[in-house]
């Protein structure tokens, strides 16, 4: 019988907390579901037009920072809910910031994609 040292087991044990949050994330959360189609999209633009690896760079680094960051709000949701079952306004403020992250990065998402694609779309229509 093998067994792994402890810290293995435990690293191997994170990983799979992780991965379980994660895919609660995308199963549950419709604007994940939202965020991961545009990535989607970006993705089949980037092959399409080619981008360099420094436009690409850039692509991942937005996509992985809106999922990381509609990944902290649900957590903190979640949280709030658990803390905070009844109305309560200040709770209801806390998840409005959380949410009001996302968007601060869904923007940030959206102006890199328009410095990145704009350029060979305009090329491509005009």
């Amino acid at each position: 019988m093998c067994h792994f040292p402890a810290f293995l087991r435990r690293t191997i044990e994170s990983f799979n907390f992780a991965l379980r949050g994660l895919w609660y994330v995308i199963r549950t959360q419709r604007h994940f579901h939202f965020h991961l189609f545009a990535a989607i999209v970006v993705v089949i633009l980037g092959f399409a037009f080619e981008i360099s690896v420094q436009q690409w760079l850039a692509v991942v680094i937005v996509i992985f920072l809106v999922f990381s960051a509609e990944a902290f709000n649900t957590a903190i949701e979640k949280l709030v809910d658990l803390v905070s079952p009844e109305y309560n306004r200040l709770a209801g403020l806390v998840k409005d910031i959380a949410a009001g992250a996302v968007l601060l990065t869904a923007i940030v998402a959206v102006i890199v994609g328009v410095i990145v694609f704009l350029p060979p779309l305009w090329q491509l229509l005009f």
